[in-house]
């Protein structure tokens, strides 16, 4: 819900510069300690203000005076604060801003109110530390109908403004859960009843052969390493069953998303059916 103390803005008014306080208390928020202090995010786009708006995230919304004309539909009813083009500037983590720039509530929650709801697919991100990567595993898990994805060890801080950008607006759909210990949220996802699978390019077990014979329509919780290391090796003979994605043709591998996307997407299938 955004404040009472922010107003409809009128022709007249004085634009907002980067000097102004509210301005320099959001520009701080590029920076993850910033981010954890004030409990708040940025959200640069449309795209990603629209959801947050729909979420009901929005604490305030800066945008300036061609981006008003831009995105009228996305402000219409919305007390904004317009900004000078200097200001939207050092709002926006983009060469170029799209105008608009949303001040966010943190959206995570703890792992065991997460588990509560009793998920059936669930995207573990283990140690993944590019922004852009975690970001496309956010909006893939969203596309894919997971409900929850967490961020487990250490892992890149899914509020970082390339991940929220990366996850065009999907950060808003699902739970979100940081967890900096690893092993305890894998034995906590196995508490929950949910099968934990680790993928690997040396699995034991080929995905294909999980599709055929059924496995995959049991709740699941899926274990993405990062692009560089994969899975820990503590962590990947602690699961249920290491996976391997098949390559039918020349290539390596997969990359963290696509795989992601392949297993993700197996599973979806499965609990549809």
């Amino acid at each position: 819900m955004i404040p009472v103390t922010q107003h409809h803005f009128r022709p007249g008014d004085p634009l907002f510069t980067q000097r102004t306080p509210r301005v320099v208390s959001a520009v701080k928020l590029h920076r993850r300690r910033d981010r954890d202090k004030a409990g708040r995010f940025l959200a640069e786009g449309p795209q990603a203000v629209r959801e947050a708006l729909a979420a009901g995230a929005v604490r305030e919304l800066f945008v300036t005076e061609s981006g008003r004309t831009r995105h009228r539909e996305l402000l219409h009813g919305e007390p904004f604060s317009v900004v000078t083009d200097d200001a939207m500037d050092a709002l926006a983590d983009t060469v170029v801003p799209q105008g608009v720039v949303a001040v966010c509530d943190l959206l995570d929650i703890p792992l065991d109110a997460a588990l509560a709801k009793r998920p059936r697919l669930v995207a573990v991100a283990v140690e993944i530390r590019d922004p852009g990567n975690a970001g496309t595993v956010l909006r893939t898990a969203d596309a894919a109908g997971a409900d929850a994805v967490v961020f487990a060890g250490d892992a890149v801080d899914p509020y970082n403004p390339k991940c929220v950008r990366s996850s065009a607006g999907s950060l808003f759909h699902l739970d979100v859960v940081r967890a900096p210990d690893a092993a305890a949220t894998l034995a906590a996802l196995r508490g929950a009843g949910l099968r934990t699978l680790a993928t690997s390019g040396y699995g034991a077990a080929d995905l294909d052969d999980l599709i055929d014979d059924g496995s995959l329509a049991a709740p699941t919780a899926w274990l993405f390493g990062s692009e560089a290391h994969g899975l820990p090796d503590e962590l990947r003979d602690a699961a249920d069953t290491a996976v391997r994605v098949p390559i039918h043709g020349r290539a390596e591998s997969l990359n963290l998303a696509a795989a992601a996307a392949v297993c993700l997407y197996a599973s979806a299938r499965a609990h549809r059916r």
